[in-house]
Order: structure tokens, then sequence, then C-alpha cells
């Protein structure tokens, strides 16, 4: 699959061609450039615990929920911690104030509701969205190198198998920008957790650096990863940009900490 950068009524973002030319989903990964914040979370800013005015995050939210094709105000988010459990959205989970409370921990989310936006964060961490067209199932997963580590990406396809039904090989999925290897440089803890998951198959995604650091190719990992879990290699999209390059399109949470906003991936079965 192909991601490609798109506007639409001035908002910035990215989608997935094949997803977009599939009947019955609306989706997309977001930029920071559309919005009405201001400061240092200028502008389109999704995230709802960054101290942003959270009138300028609600029109962020028409704005690019809007741009995307996705209908309504009826969203589903989730506490990241940055592990394996998923979600499945139920019509208890739905709101519709993106700063209504959720009272549950999830790095995935799964859902057959039409109507309904899942929502994941991002801010260097990789989120991934996922669509089966034949059982009319989405998903998103937010993977952060532990998440990484835990095959949250694995995890979303083996729920969507389990609830609903879905064959791998059926299911769309669409990694979008995150850090990729070129700045994703740490210690051995990154490598060393990559390699007690998986074994020596990620050994061409860890590089060992002069300075005795490694870089580490998160979004290689986790197209390993949904492959392993069953989807065809030509139905994975990666976004080849990286949010710690890129800090005119996107914020990188390793660049500039806390003091930024948050961008965000959405799908809805319409």
């Amino acid at each position: 699959m192909t991601i490609v950068q798109k506007q639409r009524e001035g908002v910035t973002f990215l989608a997935a061609q094949e997803m977009d030319q599939a009947v019955g989903v609306a989706h997309g990964f977001s930029t920071r450039l559309g919005g009405v914040s201001q400061g240092m979370w200028a502008s389109l800013n999704l995230g709802v615990s960054r101290g942003d005015d959270p009138d300028h995050v609600r029109e962020n939210y028409r704005r690019f929920l809007a741009a995307i094709g996705a209908q309504g105000p009826r969203l589903a988010q989730s506490c990241q911690v940055h592990g394996s459990h998923v979600r499945v959205i139920t019509q208890a989970d739905v709101k519709e104030d993106p700063y209504e409370k959720v009272s549950y921990e999830a790095d995935g989310l799964v859902t057959d509701l039409p109507g309904v936006t899942l929502v994941i964060f991002s801010a260097d961490c990789l989120p991934i969205l996922y669509y089966d067209p034949v059982r009319q199932v989405v998903g998103a997963a937010h993977a952060g190198w532990r998440g990484t580590a835990a095959d949250i990406a694995g995890a979303v396809v083996r729920k969507m198998e389990e609830v609903y039904g879905s064959q791998p090989q059926d299911i769309l999925a669409a990694i979008g920008p995150g850090i990729g290897a070129c700045c994703f440089e740490t210690h051995e803890d990154v490598p060393n957790a990559m390699m007690a998951a998986f074994s020596t198959p990620v050994l061409p995604y860890l590089h060992i650096q002069e300075n005795g650091k490694y870089t580490v190719d998160l979004k290689g990992i986790n197209r390993l990863r949904l492959e392993k879990a069953g989807l065809l290699p030509e139905h994975i999209g990666i976004c080849d940009l990286c949010t710690s390059c890129r800090q005119d399109l996107f914020w990188s949470h390793r660049c500039v900490g806390t003091n930024r906003g948050s961008m965000a991936a959405a799908i809805q079965l319409r």
C-alpha cells in the first residue's frame, strides 16, 4: 500500500491510497498543520492532555474529522500505556467530546460499529490503522518501542480474528508517521527487548553505531509482526516520513519533550 500526503479544507494529513479507495471507511493520520491552536501547540493539536485551550482542541477535531471524511462527533479513545492490551469498543465506550474521561487503559482498539471514530495519539511512536473490508471491522494501535516489543501490532490482528472472525489475508494495515531508524538511537535496552521478544528475525532492524549505541527500525519491526500475524505484504503500507526529521510537519517528543501538541490517527466505518 502507498501512503500519501493530502490536504482538504486547509488540513494537511496522510492516508493510505488503498484504504481511501475501499468502500465504507474513512481514515487519516494528522500532521501539525491546519488547526487553530497557538503557541507551542500550533496548530492542529489533537492531544487533550497537553494543556492547550479545550475549545481550540475541539475545533481541531472537527476540522480533522471533516477533512478525512469521518461523519459526526462519535469517538473512542483510550489511556495509552505502551502495552499490548486491545479494547473491543462497544456503545458504552463511545463519547462525543474528546475531553470526556476514559476509564480503561489500552494501546489497541477494534470495533465493527459504524459511525464511531477510533483515535490513537502519537508524537514519535507509531500509529497503525487496520481495515477489514470483508467483515467490516476497523482497528487502531499505538506502537512505541515497548508496545512493539509486546507485539501490539499482531495483538490487534488476533483480536479482530477472535471477536469478529476476520481473516488476516483480508486486512489492510497502514503504519503512519513515526520516528525513523535515522533518528531512533538507543542504548542496549531497546534492541535487547526486541531480541528477547522476537529473536533473530529482528536483527536486520537493529544496527550498532560507532558510539556504541544502536539505531532501531520500529517501522520495519512492526511490518514484520503484521506479516507474522498473517497480513499479505501488499496489504501493508508504511509512511516513510520521520517525525524527528520533519518537525515542520509533526511533533517529536524525542526532540522537544512535553512542550508540544500531539498528532492523532483516526479510522471510522461509514
